[in-house]
């Protein structure tokens, strides 16, 4: 019995993470509007795409914005081989990826911690010790 009140209890807050949903900016070729207003925020794809990426290109006309939900392999893959061509000069094509919602729209000042970016192993690490009592209590 103490077993099986101990894994009901362990799989609730393993299952505290699982489903999350991150919401990023989505948009294709904008130019000189870096699509950073409400119409363009979509729901990424649970346990797929945990991700936003931003891509800023500097072509002749103008600078061009690319947003959309990523999958984490995807997205760092990405950044990481045009790293080389983020120069900020002409024909210049930044990538980033982040994993906080909404997180691929304009630079913040001072963000906010909040209940949304926590992971499931934040929450584990604080957890740990109610479940070593709870655990010693029921004499495990």
């Amino acid at each position: 019995m103490h077993l099986l009140v101990f894994a009901t209890l362990f799989g609730l807050f393993l299952d505290a993470g699982d489903a999350l949903q991150i919401q990023c900016y989505q948009c294709e070729e904008m130019k000189h509007n870096d699509c950073s207003t409400p119409e363009y925020i979509v729901n990424c794809t649970v346990n797929v795409q945990d991700m936003c990426q931003k891509e800023v290109l500097v072509k002749s006309d103008g600078i061009h914005y690319r947003k959309s939900c990523a999958s984490s392999g995807a997205c760092l893959i990405a950044s990481s081989g045009y790293q080389q061509f983020c120069t900020g000069r002409l024909n210049s094509v930044c990538i980033t990826c982040c994993n906080t919602p909404l997180c691929n729209g304009p630079k913040r000042k001072r963000p906010v911690p909040s209940a949304a970016t926590s992971n499931r192993r934040a929450l584990l690490f604080l957890m740990a010790p109610m479940l070593l009592h709870l655990m010693s209590c029921l004499g495990f």
